[in-house]
């Protein structure tokens, strides 16, 4: 078997390139990955090539393939990426071979595999991480996954700048998948709430090219679909072709929960991603809740069935964490506007505590009375989230009334610049790709379904039915009728100097066809000063 830095340059060679990625991955020029390191690739004959583009010895007809390729950041996005990908079955030797953007081979790093067995069909999943530290910041890097007996499958990455510089990132929540899993009648269907649409947006998302992309949660529905491992699957096949060329960064969402999956439903979604573990955090609750920081933005995602009302998974686990995850937020965003080089704080979560739409989820009273407080506390600037299925997003809300509802109050109406020391602006970004938009059920003039408590538990289904009051929406600021699906992008500008004005120019693109083509809807800009004045 050839050694790794040997492989790499095989890997490389312009055979192995084209066969492995079929041009050069985002960011980086096909030409300097065809010449220089690589035509120096030895070629002993056609059966060791093929061994060397296997990565080792072994037969490919048994050996499972490098699927569903994906990257997520560490805690420090400027150091630190962690290369995943999935199989059904056991693999020897999974581990990342790391380059640089010219195509010189720098190390490899073993992966570690961790696996659950789908309580529905059996079926054993291992995902297989690789955990690549001391990277150099605001620099590009290219890297073969592979495992014994496995075609090397090819990607690229951009660390995050170290400090204040331009940063831009997208975030949408709610996709599914675009395909038909489910034999019904002698016709496949999509039973995961999918559409065509699901398979627009990653398209849409490269046209962008972000450093990162933020999922607000209900990735793929599998909770939902007859064959749950076949429906991450079909996430996996749909999203790698963005995923492994840039981190997608997950917040749990209700529809991660899945029955019989680990203690609380999260196992799935535990494997699949390495995000950085966190104080507090125990094996049933390691991963749902966690932190990246890239420039001077700092990331909080949250996994709100901890704290919402709302029984919209396969199991109540409302309070699941004891409180942990509160306290670890009041830490975490204490530390972070302590920090005179963290200027943004951006929570990415799935429920909403605002939602103007009417006979769909609604606002969570139990994220209004939960986090809202510590989001106005610490001077949180954006909110994200996905669970209803449209675009919509808030003035800056800071403070609430003392009603059955808690309405957030408006601390300014303008929806071209908002400066965000005055609150916290709640965009609604769930236009993903489901089959079950909720862009037409708006209220007009706008008002909110809020959930003030649940039911008990119904004998027959065991589900504990929302009871809802309902609201005006003095906070509502724009919404989309027109179009179900697209994604928002946000364009940092950190400013020219300590103590200066920074913005964010927050653009919503309508994906509008099947390679990815964006119409967009509107652009506004968040500001606030430099915390390092």
């Amino acid at each position: 078997m050839h050694s790794d830095d040997r492989l790499f340059a095989s890997l490389l060679s312009r055979r192995g390139i084209l066969a492995a990625a079929g041009a050069a991955g985002a960011g980086i020029a096909a030409s300097p990955l065809l010449g220089g390191t690589a035509s120096a690739a030895p070629a002993s004959g056609a059966d060791r090539e093929r061994a060397a583009a296997s990565g080792a010895a072994g037969d490919p007809v048994t050996t499972p393939t490098v699927a569903g390729l994906h990257l997520q950041f560490g805690a420090d996005a400027a150091t630190e990426v962690v290369v995943s990908w999935h199989t059904l079955q056991p693999v020897r030797n999974a581990r990342v071979l790391l380059g640089d953007a010219h195509g010189a081979y720098s190390r490899s790093r073993s992966a570690d595999t961790v696996s659950y067995t789908d309580a529905k069909s059996g079926t054993v999943v291992y995902a297989h991480h690789a955990r690549v530290t001391g990277l150099k910041p605001d620099t590009d890097y290219l890297y073969f996954a592979v495992h014994e007996g496995a075609q090397a499958e090819f990607g690229t990455f951009t660390t995050a700048p170290k400090g204040r510089a331009k940063v831009v990132f997208t975030s949408f929540g709610d996709q599914g998948t675009p395909t038909m899993g489910k034999l019904a009648n002698g016709v496949y269907v999509n039973d995961n709430l999918g559409s065509p649409a699901a398979g627009n947006l990653p398209a849409g998302v490269e046209r962008v090219r972000p450093l990162f992309h933020l999922f607000n949660g209900d990735l793929c529905y599998a909770n939902l679909s007859t064959d749950r491992v076949r429906t991450w699957s079909d996430f996996w096949d749909n999203n790698t072709r963005s995923a492994r060329h840039r981190p997608w960064m997950p917040a749990p969402g209700n529809h991660e929960n899945e029955l019989g999956n680990g203690p609380i439903g999260y196992q799935a979604f535990q494997t699949y991603f390495a995000t950085p573990r966190q104080d507090g955090q125990t094996d049933t609750t390691k991963g749902l809740w966690y932190s990246v920081t890239a420039g001077a933005v700092k990331v909080i995602f949250l996994a709100n069935d901890d704290v919402c009302l709302q029984d919209g998974g396969n199991s109540y686990v409302r309070g699941y964490s004891g409180g942990a995850q509160k306290a670890w937020l009041q830490k975490e965003l204490k530390a972070a506007r302590a920090d005179k080089g963290i200027d943004w704080i951006v929570v990415c979560m799935h429920q909403v505590a605002v939602s103007t739409a009417d006979q769909f989820n609604g606002a969570d009273l139990g994220i209004r009375q939960e986090w809202l407080p510590l989001f106005d506390r610490y001077g949180v600037d954006l909110v994200v989230c996905g669970h209803e299925h449209h675009y919509e997003r808030s003035h800056p809300l800071r403070g609430r009334q003392e009603n059955a509802t808690l309405t957030p109050i408006p601390a300014a109406t303008d929806t071209d610049v908002i400066d965000t020391t005055q609150g916290t602006v709640h965009m609604v970004i769930g236009g993903g790709g489901t089959s079950a938009p909720s862009n037409q059920l708006f209220f007009t003039p706008p008002a909110c379904r809020v959930i003030t408590s649940v039911t008990d538990p119904d004998a027959t289904t065991g589900k504990r039915t929302a009871v809802y009051t309902r609201e005006d929406a003095p906070w509502s600021a724009v919404r989309d009728a027109a179009n179900s699906y697209g994604f928002a992008s946000f364009e940092v500008d950190p400013g020219s100097r300590p103590g200066g004005t920074t913005s964010i120019k927050v653009t919503y693109y309508d994906v509008v066809g099947t390679q990815g083509q964006l119409k967009e809807f509107e652009s506004f800009t968040l500001k606030r000063r430099r915390r390092d004045g």
